[in-house]
């Protein structure tokens, strides 16, 4: 059970940094457009990082 609430409160202090991030940036008018930019950049950037462990660099 101690697993399930470290889990909830880890996952639920993502969301809240990912908020705080998006209102600091784009603030309360753009909140929506904001989330949907900061979305693509995050994904974007764990695609790349996932990228490079799926595709080993080739030595020659």
């Amino acid at each position: 059970m101690a697993i399930l609430r470290g889990l909830f409160w880890f996952v639920l202090f993502i969301v809240l940094t990912f908020c705080f991030v998006v209102l600091f940036e784009y603030g309360l008018a753009d909140f929506a457009n904001g989330a949907r930019k900061e979305y693509a950049r995050v994904k974007f950037f764990l695609e790349k990082q996932t990228e490079k462990i799926v595709k080993p660099k080739k030595n020659r």
